[in-house]
């Protein structure tokens, strides 16, 4: 039958929404009044909405995000010194736009990693690619990735995501092979992606961790001078859940 041609052809198309529509209307008993332009409105709508929330799904699958987070759930009630109005300005992506970065400091257990994941969501659901790597991490795989020969496909990997989470950073010293990946990683991305960097280390402390004065300033001028900064302090709301 003609219907069910029609239908075989919707799946051919990959167009499955539109498909399941279709066959929903043919199975109906009683047709409704709805107009042809009204039903393929109708139709059309679901099938981009599937779309998009396929695409949405596939992108967070890719992120490997770290905290299941979203902006939405943030808690300013806890004292940690987070600016609302900051916040609501970052949750617009209009940083991801502007390859701008963010840069979340404080003490342990202050949410930094959630905030950093709950920025990334967002920014995948506005139809950004993400990525959440620790630091200790990715500098340990691009240290082996130098010896087996991907160190070139390594960083490509690191380049590409419109966002880049880098967690912990500063835990400890970088040695010299290792502050001079991470300032490429940076480079690479200087004004054409924008990262998000978590450190329990204030911001005046990193030359320290760095090391090498003129990579330190180099990392800096690249990381820090274009970023929104959020310095949080306070008892930490792991402890506070604890009590």
């Amino acid at each position: 039958m003609l219907n069910e041609e029609t239908y075989k052809q919707l799946i051919d198309l990959k167009l499955y929404a539109i498909a399941g529509s279709f066959k929903e209307y043919l199975e109906q008993t009683e047709k409704d009044e709805l107009t042809f332009e009204e039903r393929l409105g109708i139709m059309v709508d679901r099938e981009w909405t599937e779309r998009q929330e396929r695409k949405l799904k596939y992108r967070l699958s890719r992120s490997r995000l770290r905290e299941t987070a979203c902006v939405e759930d943030i808690n300013y009630r806890h004292p940690r010194g987070l600016d609302r109005s900051v916040m609501q300005r970052l949750v617009t992506c209009q940083w991801v736009k502007r390859h701008e970065n963010v840069i979340l400091t404080g003490k342990t257990g202050l949410g930094k990693t959630w905030l950093a994941c709950a920025l990334a969501h967002k920014a995948c659901r506005e139809g950004h690619t993400t990525l959440y790597v620790r630091v200790p991490r990715m500098l340990q795989n691009l240290y082996v990735a130098h010896a087996d020969g991907t160190y070139h496909k390594a960083m490509d990997r690191l380049a590409k995501p419109e966002v880049l989470i880098l967690d912990d950073f500063g835990l400890s010293v970088l040695g010299d092979l290792e502050r001079r990946d991470l300032l490429e990683v940076i480079e690479e991305r200087q004004n054409r992606r924008s990262t998000i960097m978590t450190s329990q280390m204030k911001i005046k402390h990193w030359h320290e961790v760095i090391g090498d004065p003129t990579i330190a300033d180099a990392i800096m001028d690249r990381l820090v001078s274009s970023s929104h900064r959020i310095e949080m302090n306070g008892k930490s709301m792991r402890k506070r859940k604890m009590e």
